[in-house]
């Protein structure tokens, strides 16, 4: 198998929400509280991280499922003429 585990952008999402996880962590920690209860901000911070990062990065151009560069329903017409 050629292929690669994960897409790039894929592991580009997945380390940048374990950045901001561990970031929320470290920070949670320093300001005082358990390192049990930083786990659990660092964690909950990933999560939330996930899906904005998902969004906020474009997904590949030869991914499928993209319509880019194709006409849509409302340029080509319903063709009645």
């Amino acid at each position: 198998m050629d292929r690669s585990l994960l897409s790039t952008r894929a592991a580009l999402v997945c380390l940048l929400a374990v950045l901001v996880g561990l970031g929320a962590g470290l920070l949670s920690v320093c300001a005082g509280d358990a390192p049990a209860r930083g786990v659990l901000c660092g964690l909950a911070a990933a999560g939330a991280a996930v899906p904005v990062f998902n969004q906020a990065i474009t997904p590949e151009a030869g991914s499928r499922g993209r319509t880019a560069g194709r006409p849509s329903q409302a340029r080509r017409g319903d063709g009645r003429g």
